[in-house]
């Protein structure tokens, strides 16, 4: 049985959570809730009069319950209130063109091999010759041409043209960017050349982010000229500042691949290293007890702690690690025995009620869920083995001293390790669903990468920001001495600096070492929908509370939760077998197809060049993990892919994939024969068809497919004289794959070998 009375702020943020989901989930469609709000407030405020008057159980309930419910409508309305798009100003509710717009760059520039990326905040748009105010976000890509700076946040933009919604997922399965850009409140997406905008002015929406940005590039400065490798050079700044536009894809690989990724990121970890460097220096002062230290550690450490996040330029990651230290840090000044859970419930409410898309946001999700497992379990995984006790019971008396400090020496290491190993295992059991449900993988070595990676980490931050200190200290006192003593006063952060980079590259080398050492040891490729998320979560909450309470009951639950997850899964393959698909996928300027029978696939690209390696691992696999497939094959062109074809024409290709026949057609159809049903025409390579021969030849039953290898003006152009005739089309560019869905035939199970025969082809 949960006692709510020591965790009252828990079921409070529960309740509080709730009503942001049930926004997310049904919410878009209600009316404005204010006024319902209102009242229900109104209303618990005479039922919570009344009930003092009753002091009975029953009315002490229903009043509890009846805050919960208006908690939960709290968070439904806090959510719709937040929501930008029911504004009446917001780009999504202008219906005419827009000519021109007025925007501010509101975030960090992201630099890409080809462009900058960023998001500006409308202001204000002209429509039909007439300026008006207008709110919005836009995410924004500029090309990198030459002479083109990099955004800066608070440059005002006055840009020419209108911009569009933002796309969906365009392949089965791939990353949902506009959902991302949603639960930031940003609906619209630019690519805008260098001749479209202007920079007119420069006005920082929040100046103290300005200011903070500026510090946070400087101190980047320090490390770019103290660290002299690359790769180092990037992780410094990835680890002490956050930022991360220099690493590179294998670098990133490679610490996802082993579970170590969160070393990179700037947030709960360094805000606590720091916390606990402070904790540890004032434990050293002496008069370490009464109200006066306890307000002065308080103090101090909020400083440090604020410090700290304003020069890493106030990232959203520090920022909530930042909030969620500093309640932890007030509850201690208060002297009062407050529980960890209710601390935490506390930091996480105020900041759902600053913005309740936080929820939404993955390192919201993991940092919270891995703090309360580490609360909870840490300290109980640690007291299953008691190594200093084993370690004593090894010293005797008889032995000599140095043996005895050995054993000593032994037992305190061997704690620290398995407290370490403790505190990692921790952290995986509540984040486990949603890192299969986000990342699809599962790093079996994550223990023994962390167990090194994370203590010679940490030490690098420590020596990180020493090294920035020493800087700031040498380059005060170097204005005011001779040049000669400002060379030797040098000497002090390149030490630092070379014993900083020295870490660096130790651990660096060793995530690489990991991953050559143990390659089996990544299970990847894992797909739970979010269905199967909530069972494993409700799965490992039980087996918690049958190892708390030792009640049947809950053993019980467990397996009726695992059954439930065992019969999703196995229902999903079972659909999933008799699944067959044809897919015009969208990669840019290629044509590439896919059949699919179940798990298993063949990818064709009928062009000369295969797959990159980009191009498989964004556009492709996404779908592959989704169908968990396990038998896809690539290929480049038809000579050896084992679907049956026929080149009736020079620019006519038809394809037949289970008994279905598809036409691929890349220039003129003319000298055809007689009409073929098909079943698909799949346009290549801007053809130089007209709707009439289409319509000769194929009839208009069949849709007409638009592949990415069709510029935008030969689609923009075909498009509206296919539609005028009577066709059904579809440009994968702009509406994301096509898909083709037929019944499954009777029939052998394996797929066609070259050398059948497929039925006649006439044309």
């Amino acid at each position: 049985m949960i006692h709510w009375a020591p965790i009252a702020f828990v079921r409070l943020l529960l309740a509080l959570i709730a009503g942001i989901i049930l926004y997310f989930y049904c919410g878009s469609s209600l009316p404005d809730l204010r006024g319902l709000f209102a009242g229900s407030v109104g209303l618990f405020v005479l039922v919570q009069r009344w009930s003092g008057r009753q002091f009975t159980p029953g009315s002490t309930d229903a009043t509890g319950l009846l805050a919960l419910a208006v908690l939960a409508l709290a968070g439904l309305t806090i959510t719709q209130q937040a929501t930008e798009l029911r504004q009446p100003a917001h780009l999504g509710q202008v219906r005419t063109s827009i000519e021109f717009y007025r925007a501010v760059v509101d975030d960090y520039t992201v630099t890409r091999p080809a462009t900058f990326a960023t998001t500006v905040r409308v202001s204000a748009v002209r429509v039909a010759g007439k300026w008006q105010p207008a709110l919005g976000g836009i995410r924004v890509s500029v090309p990198r041409d030459l002479g083109v700076s990099a955004p800066q946040y608070g440059d005002v933009w006055l840009v020419r043209g209108g911009p569009t919604l933002s796309k969906g997922p365009l392949n089965p399965g791939e990353f949902d960017y506009r959902r991302y850009l949603q639960y930031h409140q940003v609906y619209h997406q630019q690519f805008i050349h260098v001749d479209q905008y202007r920079r007119i002015d420069f006005r920082p929406p929040n100046y103290l982010k300005a200011v903070s940005m500026r510090a946070a590039r400087i101190l980047d400065g320090v490390f770019r000229q103290y660290v002299r490798a690359k790769r180092e050079y990037a992780l410094a700044s990835a680890l002490v500042l956050g930022i991360k536009d220099e690493i590179d894809q294998d670098t990133k690989q490679a610490y996802a691949n082993t579970g170590t990724t969160h070393i990179m990121a700037v947030s709960g970890l360094q805000v606590g290293l720091l916390f606990g460097a402070v904790t540890w220096l004032l434990g050293l002062l002496p008069g370490r007890r009464g109200r006066l230290f306890r307000c002065t550690t308080a103090v101090l450490g909020l400083a440090v702690i604020w410090a700290y996040a304003f020069l890493t330029g106030l990232s959203a990651s520090v920022l909530r690690a930042a909030v969620m230290f500093s309640f932890i840090i007030l509850a201690r000044a208060t002297g009062r025995q407050s529980s960890m859970y209710n601390t935490l419930a506390v930091a996480a409410f105020a900041l759902l009620c600053y913005d309740p898309y936080l929820l939404a946001d993955v390192g919201f999700q993991l940092s919270f869920l891995a703090v309360l497992s580490i609360v909870y379990l840490q300290p109980r995984i640690a007291a299953i083995v008691d190594i200093q006790a084993q370690a004593a019971t090894r010293r005797q008396p008889w032995q000599p001293k140095a043996v005895q400090r050995l054993w000593l020496a032994a037992g305190w290491m061997g704690d620290k390790v398995w407290q370490a190993t403790a505190l990692s295992l921790a952290a995986q059991v509540a984040t486990f669903p949603l890192g299969l449900f986000y990342f699809h993988q599962f790093p079996l070595s994550f223990l023994a990468s962390n167990l090194v990676a994370v203590p010679i980490s940490s030490g690098a931050v420590y020596l990180g920001l020493t090294l920035l200190v020493a800087k700031g200290l040498v380059a005060g006192a170097g204005g005011l001495a001779p040049p000669a003593v400002q060379k030797w006063l040098d000497y002090l952060p390149q030490t630092l600096a070379w014993a900083f980079e020295t870490l660096i590259r130790w651990f660096n080398d060793y995530i690489f070492w990991i991953g050559r050492q143990a390659p089996g040891a990544l299970i990847a490729g894992i797909h739970v929908t979010t269905l199967q998320v909530w069972l494993l979560g409700a799965i490992i909450l039980a087996v918690l509370t049958f190892l708390a309470v030792r009640k049947l009951v809950w053993l019980g639950i467990v397996c009726t939760l695992g059954a439930g997850y065992s019969g999703s899964r196995v229902w999903a393959a079972r659909v999933l077998s008799a699944d067959e698909q044809f897919i015009v996928y969208s990669v840019p300027r290629r044509s590439v197809v896919g059949f699919w029978r179940g798990a298993a696939a063949h990818i064709v690209t009928l062009d000369s060049l295969p797959l990159s390696e980009k191009e498989r691992t964004y556009r492709i696999m996404p779908g592959i993990i989704q169908r968990e497939a396990r038998r896809v094959r690539y290929h480049v062109g038809w000579s050896q892919a084992p679907v049956p074809t026929r080149q009736a024409l020079p620019a006519v290709l038809l394809v037949v994939w289970r008994r279905q026949r598809l036409a691929f057609v890349s220039g003129r159809v003319d000298g055809a024969r007689r009409p073929q049903a098909v079943e698909a025409v799949v346009l290549r390579r801007n053809a130089r068809v007209t709707p009439a021969e289409l319509a000769a030849i194929f009839g208009k039953t069949a849709p007409v497919v638009f592949d990415s290898s069709c510029k935008s003006w030969y689609v923009a152009r075909q498009d509206s004289a296919l539609r005028a005739a009577g066709f059904r089309t579809h440009d994968v560019t702009t509406r994301g794959a096509f898909v083709g869905r037929w019944p499954r035939l009777e029939g052998p199970e394996t797929w066609p070998q070259r050398n059948r025969i497929a039925r006649p082809l006439d044309i």
